[in-house]
């Protein structure tokens, strides 16, 4: 195969972080649009509209806002919710009309570890290793934030 071919298993994003927080303090931060709101968009970008239906089969929408004031709105469904410990959600950029992109999937496990949380982050279904690459600095900005917000709680 071309080293510049992709392969699905390369374009898979996968991260492991421990947050300093019980696992049910993390599940909210996931869970509640208001929580979704302070930490899940990158560094220099606000998030003012998170909303969605926490149930299999709900969708959740959430708009992220940089400097300029530019809308980047996003959203999917929710697949699987096992509280605290396991959320399944499809993942899309929207357009101006809220038809989304191409679709990927996330898997958020939560797990206890004494008095801390260890997370696996996995997202699937990328369509090239650029896309794949710039969610990971992405979701890494979004999970320091995260972090700060635990510590800080």
């Amino acid at each position: 195969m071309p080293q510049d071919q992709d392969t699905t298993d390369s374009l898979e994003l996968s991260i492991h972080r421990v947050f300093d927080a019980p696992r049910e303090k993390v599940w909210k931060a996931w869970t509640d649009p208001e929580e979704m709101k302070q930490w899940s968009a990158p560094k220099n970008l606000t998030v003012p509209v998170s909303e969605g239906e926490l149930k299999p089969g709900g969708y959740w929408k959430a708009v992220m806002l940089d400097p300029d004031g530019a809308r980047l709105p996003l959203g999917g469904v929710y697949r699987e919710i096992v509280p605290p410990e396991r959320l399944v959600f499809t993942h899309a950029w929207l357009d101006e009309s809220n038809n989304p992109g191409p679709e990927t999937v996330c898997t958020v496990i939560l797990q206890e570890a004494g008095k801390t949380t260890e997370m696996t982050f996995r997202q699937t279904g990328f369509t090239s290793s650029g896309s794949r690459d710039g969610h990971e600095g992405g979701w890494t900005e979004c999970f320091d934030k995260l972090a700060h917000l635990l510590e800080s709680a």
